[in-house]
């Protein structure tokens, strides 16, 4: 084989190539908007040069393919979702979450303490932190990820701040009337649902872990509200220590807890966990926080019932087992 050939081959492939990958979807592939797109405002366009410039692309994909579904995809991604965007940021890291339907999954303020630093928010997070961005910069940058879903985004966020409102005003009338007003917004199936899974020593520690990289950013330590993330947060996250005083019908069911961590308060900073934590986990964290925090651990004691398939011979507390009653 000849240098010439060695040289003509090796173009060949190179144009056949970039004739492949770049020319023929250029020319195949529309830049008809989808049905969920709408032009980019001048905040949020300020906020995608921000996103770009400190390497948000590198982590984070802005793009669900059909074998995304089981981790809780909203919407699979199609080329009219991105268009008239320079360059599209579709990224290819799943480093953390897929942003593409980002808009609206969490409030403003919850996205201000995340960008401070995000350990606030999601304490077990690699992110770095973007304190160094001025307040305004970090406004820009929320507003980009908030339209990150176009139309969808922005029923996401309207439903936010709808309830913001409501969220902020109920904690300005007090805190038993806000508990209350948080209690009376679960279902009343779940309120009458108790934790399924004793507080076994093991159930404790599961949960303990859990609340750590979950939880404590917000709710901080000792449960009383006071995580680092609270200063950002209107309102604050929720002190446990005062469901000791809003027990429901004298008692805390586990299923209230179960309720809120699954799908969140919207408007408030406390999000949804229902695409990262199995059923089991929600239970055993409802478990930690319902026994070390509130006081209270229910658990139906039944004899008709079939037993798990794998769960120890521990016996659980008794039924209605109150610690450190006030």
């Amino acid at each position: 084989m000849t240098p010439a050939v060695v040289i003509i081959g090796s173009m060949a492939l190179f144009w056949a190539a970039f004739l492949g990958v770049v020319v023929i979807p250029t020319v195949t592939m529309p830049d008809r908007p989808s049905d969920t797109w709408r032009a980019t405002s001048a905040a949020e366009e300020r906020g995608r040069r921000l996103y770009i410039a400190d390497g948000c692309v590198y982590c984070h994909s802005q793009y669900v393919r059909p074998q995304d579904w089981a981790e809780g995809a909203q919407r699979i991604a199609r080329a009219g979702d991105y268009a008239r965007q320079q360059p599209p940021l579709l990224g290819s890291e799943r480093t953390g979450p897929d942003l593409s339907q980002q808009g609206g999954e969490h409030p403003d303020d919850w996205h201000r303490a995340h960008f401070t630093n995000p350990r606030h928010t999601s304490p077990a997070s690699v992110m770095p932190s973007f304190s160094f961005r001025s307040a305004a910069q970090i406004a820009d940058l929320t507003r980009y990820v908030q339209s990150l879903g176009g139309k969808d985004a922005d029923l996401r966020v309207a439903r936010q701040q709808h309830w913001k409102g409501l969220a902020v005003a109920a904690y300005a009338n007090g805190p038993d009337a806000n508990v209350a007003w948080i209690h009376s917004k679960v279902p009343e199936v779940w309120r009458k649902m108790p934790n399924p899974y004793p507080a076994t020593e093991a159930s404790l520690a599961r949960g303990q872990r859990i609340y750590e990289l979950y939880c404590v950013g917000c709710h901080g330590p000792s449960g009383d509200g006071r995580g680092t993330a609270q200063p950002y947060l209107d309102p604050p996250p929720l002190n446990f220590a005062l469901l000791r005083r809003n027990l429901i019908e004298g008692k805390y069911i586990g299923g209230v807890l179960y309720y809120q961590i699954m799908n969140g308060i919207t408007g408030t900073a406390m999000p949804y966990f229902k695409t990262q934590l199995e059923s089991a986990k929600i239970w055993d964290v409802s478990n930690y926080v319902a026994y070390n925090f509130i006081g209270y651990v229910d658990y139906p004691l039944r004899t008709d019932q079939i037993d798990a398939a794998y769960e120890n011979a521990e016996p659980p507390p008794p039924k209605g087992f109150v610690k450190d009653q006030p």
